[in-house]
């Protein structure tokens, strides 16, 4: 009897035309060819996975390796030999090792025990150190190995058993907030139409939520007693390291479908939002993605001790020379003056000073000078620096001052190898969002046919404000920002001030937004109140969230894919515009002021979503409202959104665009807003031509998919556009000024626009008064044409000799230089016949801040710096 429970009924296939992620299945006939053109079962591709059916993958020829896991670098039967072979890799221990060895022949001059005890308490010392470290991680797997997780064990039961112990094949139950234990394949999920919220931040950094969805045809795989006899084969790519791409197939009830990485959860990433899952084990332990990307414990060394090797070598060297010179010595004496010295009996001599044999005599004497004149290299001192390394680890894990209140964690020393190098940081490179910011989005301004509504001051516009207002006197640049007074006031709109001292904080999370033109339905008198009540609708509409319903409160909250949605839901809410509800194929709306009857529930029928995507940067709802009208909702980046509008949609462009510099300005991250009605028979023919792609199988989907997008998202009209405020995390300022006198330089890569990027560096201490800026930029418009590229490489070539040489001139030793480059010009200056040149200048300056940069521009820039 299926037990009773709670489900969110949401029907995503149908509200998004999400089914064009799910293939249409074939007839049994058909058998795999439904897949034709798929690389599955050739090299590469051979995996087979027996669903709910493990113990076939326990034993030859699909015998794959379990879900236990391992980190360290040392098991008990390797750690000796690897120990041991570790430490002489170091020069000086070997040279130790020579030196107690010889210490054992009869031409030491002292006790062996002098030599060895020392090597013995370095070289010990030193694998207790790594045989500690390697058992905190050993620990830290055991931890992992031993979490559990809901299996199917049989008949429709399941029982909780260690990750460790799981098999390929297992059907497991992942409930909300839980770890994935291996890589699954979504089966169903709490809602009923199969899908889930996941949270990838230990795979990729990124604390967005990520959709996932399942197959349709195992929607009805709801229960734990379905499972009592669920069976399937997957067929899918070999293990890889690929976190973002799958292919495979499931051959299920005689039907074969596609599977792509919508339909994967992978090891390590976390189930949020979504009371649980199930799904189907597919790669375990190492075969998972998570480990096939991570690497083998290293060896790691500072730069001081490989320079102390280098120093070994000189001073090895040199014992070498005053040896040689001393046995030289030796033998020549023994030879000539030996047989006269009489009381030394020479005549009774041994071969340690043998007359006749000289040059024996010298060798021996070589040997017994390398160990007498052996405290030229001191042993003494590797001794100290182990002691130290270890007190330092120590030290760093109980150190009060780095304790995250937040999470209850203190900083860890996973090894202590490299505690020096912390000292020799001197650049730091990082990125805008979620480093320097919280990545917590708060509504603040908005423009709506061509109006600025929003008199609140960002974060940045205060900070910066202050920083310029209090260095202005001092700068030896003119300053071109909004902010040209040493006032305590900022001008906002016309007739209203903000006071800087001022610190206002909004009781609503996610809405700072301060506006009476705008509240309690004061729009309606607005002159353009139908452009209003559109941008307001796009906000309620035109998103990928879910609303729940806090039991406790009663209060509704917004599960989103990014922080941005979850702000404009938020603001559309508090506008009068509040998403309540979603059914299978509509969303529902609470309008307040938009009739005489007071609240008005409103229902918009879905029918088409073109997600959001890096590449397209842009989101698109085509939706049917209560009067029967076709309209198709677009938000964006406002330069994509521009190159779509009609002739006739371009009326509010010059003032929206003022805005959005404006609100650049200050720090704050906008998308453009438009709209486009519909008529039927063009929508008509347009839905046929996306159905035909979104049910295409090949590598060209996604670009088919793109092309009839553009044949929709055209001759749109501008609407107006949004001002988010992602805050700055608390103490940033103060961090990176305390880094600045410590010397250490800041890179910020972003791609934010160049006054954004300008007024933010003011706002975190980047930007200092009295600091120097030199701005690299370059006017060329297409870098195609081969005359536009010379003249903009040879303008920056320019720039940056002569700021070369103002930085040369300098006389002031206290002098601190910014440098500010936008992603056009630094295209140019990372190729060779300029990088030089230009990181000649980068690592002459305080602060550098790359602007309008991409992902690509971040990683050639990261590795430069870091390989100059």
């Amino acid at each position: 009897m299926a037990r009773a429970r709670k489900r969110d009924r949401l029907r995503w296939s149908k509200l998004y035309t999400f089914s064009c992620f799910h293939q249409p299945h074939t007839d049994e006939a058909a058998g795999p060819a439904a897949v034709s053109g798929s690389p599955v079962g050739g090299p590469g591709f051979s995996r087979i996975v027996h669903c709910n059916n493990s113990i076939l993958h326990r034993r030859k020829p699909l015998k794959y390796p379990t879900n236990y896991i391992s980190t360290t670098k040392y098991n008990v039967l390797t750690f000796l030999p690897k120990a041991i072979f570790e430490q002489f890799r170091r020069v000086a221990n070997l040279y130790f090792l020579l030196t107690a060895i010889l210490s054992l022949t009869p031409v030491c001059p002292f006790s062996p025990v002098s030599m060895i005890a020392p090597l013995a308490f370095v070289v010990g010392l030193s694998m207790i150190k790594e045989a500690l470290e390697d058992w905190r991680r050993f620990m830290q797997d055991m931890k992992v190995n031993n979490r559990k997780v809901s299996v199917h064990k049989g008949d429709g039961e399941f029982e909780f058993r260690h990750w460790e112990d799981l098999c390929v094949g297992d059907v497991v139950k992942v409930e909300k907030d839980q770890f994935f234990p291996a890589d699954l394949l979504l089966l169903s999920s709490s809602y009923e139409d199969g899908i889930c919220y996941v949270e990838t931040m230990n795979l990729d950094g990124e604390t967005n939520l990520k959709l996932k969805r399942s197959l349709e045809v195992t929607l009805p795989l709801e229960e734990d007693e379905t499972f009592k006899d669920f069976r399937g084969v997957i067929r899918c790519e070999d293990p890889n390291a690929s976190l973002y791409t799958f292919i495979g197939n499931l051959d299920y009830e005689r039907q074969v479908y596609a599977l792509d990485p919508s339909q994967i959860l992978l090891r390590d990433s976390k189930l949020r939002n979504t009371a649980f899952i199930y799904g189907v084990v597919i790669f375990t332990g190492h075969d998972s993605k998570v480990m096939q990307n991570s690497t083998e414990s290293p060896s790691k060394r500072s730069r001081i001790e490989k320079k102390m090797d280098l120093i070994i070598y000189i001073l090895f060297t040199v014992l070498v020379l005053i040896s040689l010179i001393s046995s030289i010595g030796f033998a020549v004496r023994i030879k000539l003056d030996l047989p006269r010295w009489w009381y030394l009996q020479p005549q009774n001599s041994n071969k340690l000073d043998d007359p006749t044999r000289p040059a024996l005599s010298g060798i021996f004497h070589l040997i017994t000078a390398l160990i007498l004149y052996g405290y030229l290299i001191p042993i003494s001192l590797y001794v100290s620096i182990e002691v130290v390394k270890v007190a330092q680890a120590h030290f760093i894990n109980q150190d009060i001052h780095m304790f995250d209140e937040e999470t209850g964690n203190t900083a860890q020393a996973r090894t202590s190898n490299l505690n020096e190098e912390l000292g020799q940081v001197h650049t730091i490179l990082s990125d805008k969002t979620g480093t320097l910011t919280c990545n917590q989005m708060d509504f603040l301004k908005c423009s709506i046919a061509g109006v600025s509504y929003g008199v609140r001051a960002s974060e940045v516009e205060r900070a910066a404000a202050k920083q310029m207002a209090s260095g202005a006197a001092d700068q030896d640049i003119p300053v071109q920002d909004v902010w040209e007074s040493n006032e305590d006031e900022i001008q906002l709109v016309e007739g209203v001030t903000f006071s800087v001292g001022k610190t206002q904080k909004s009781s609503i999370k996610g809405f700072s937004f301060e506006d009476d033109r705008l509240m309690q339905g004061h729009w309606t008198n607005e002159p353009n109140s139908n452009m209003l009540l559109m941008f307001f609708r796009i906000l309620a509409i035109c998103h990928t969230a879910i609303p729940e319903v806090n039991e406790a409160t009663g209060a509704l909250t917004y599960e989103a894919e990014s922080p941005d949605e979850g702000a404009f839901l938020v603001a559309a809410r508090e506008f009068g515009f509040e998403f309540f509800k979603r059914t299978q194929a509509s969303v529902f709306i609470k309008e307040k002021y938009t009739s005489s009857n007071g609240t008005t529930e409103r229902e918009f029928k879905i029918l088409n979503l073109l997600e959001f995507n890096s590449k397209r940067k842009r989101m698109t709802v085509i939706m049917r409202d209560e009067d029967n009208r076709i309209v198709l909702l677009c938000k964006g980046a406002d330069t994509i959104i521009f190159d779509r509008l009609a002739k006739n949609g371009r009326l509010y462009e010059p003032d929206t665009t003022k805005h959005l510099n404006e609100y650049g300005e200050a720090g704050l991250r906008t998308l453009a807003l438009s709209y486009r009605m519909l008529e039927e028979s063009e929508y008509e023919s347009w839905n046929a031509e996306f159905l035909k792609a979104k049910t295409s199988i090949g590598p060209d989907r996604e670009l088919q998919l793109e092309r009839v997008a553009d044949l929709i998202e055209k001759e749109l009209i501008l609407v107006g556009a949004t001002a988010v405020e992602d805050k700055l995390q608390t103490g940033v300022p103060q961090c990176i000024d305390r880094l600045a006198q410590a010397g250490l330089k800041i890179w910020v890569l972003t791609g934010d626009k160049m006054e954004t990027a300008i007024n933010i560096g003011y706002a975190c201490s980047l930007l200092r008064q009295g600091m120097k800026q030199i701005s690299l930029s370059t006017t060329a418009g297409d870098q195609v044409a081969q005359d536009a590229q010379k003249a903009a490489k040879e303008s920056l070539m320019l720039q940056i000799a002569n700021a070369s040489q103002m930085v040369k001139l300098e006389k002031d030793p206290d002098a601190a230089f910014a440098l500010v480059i936008d992603g056009k010009a630094l295209t140019f200056a990372l190729e060779d016949d300029m990088k030089n040149m230009f990181l000649n200048l980068a690592v002459e300056c305080a602060s550098v801040i790359c602007c309008r940069v991409s992902p690509r521009q971040k990683a050639l820039v990261t590795s430069s710096i870091a390989n100059p």
